[in-house]
């Protein structure tokens, strides 16, 4: 059974948002898109949909947490190599995002992420195909 990912994470300004996004690379389906949500494209299987703070309440009975000054999820993707992985955050921080710790390098496996325009941590990482077990 196939399987697709759909992450729901609030923003203070939609279009500063995309903005932000589109400056990554990432594009967007206008079928999911008005003023007050947008699908952000990440694979073929995998969507953000950014929600304005009215929006995302209609989905859940608790508060929305300050991103800036609490950790609600890290959004960890995997990318095709260290070079693209630092080109990404580069281009984050470039969006003004921020960076909030060093590359972190194991050997087998780079990371390296930002925080988004909320605050939201975006961690992406490469790791080599031989250190992902194929059995």
């Amino acid at each position: 059974m196939s399987k697709q990912i759909f992450v729901n994470l609030p923003v203070k300004d939609l279009n500063q948002s995309v903005e932000f996004f589109t400056k990554l690379g990432f594009s967007f389906n206008p079928q999911f898109t008005d003023e007050t949500a947008t699908c952000m494209i990440v694979s073929d299987d995998i969507f953000v949909m950014l929600l304005t703070h009215d929006k995302f309440k209609t989905f859940t009975p608790n508060a929305i947490c300050d991103a800036t000054k609490s950790t609600e999820v890290l959004v960890s993707l995997s990318s095709e190599s260290r070079t693209a992985v630092d080109d990404i955050v580069s281009k984050a921080i470039a969006a003004g995002g921020t960076t909030y710790n060093e590359p972190q390098d194991y050997g087998f496996m780079y990371a390296h992420g930002f925080q988004d325009l909320d605050g939201h941590i975006w961690e992406i990482m490469y790791m080599q195909p031989s250190a992902v077990n194929q059995s």
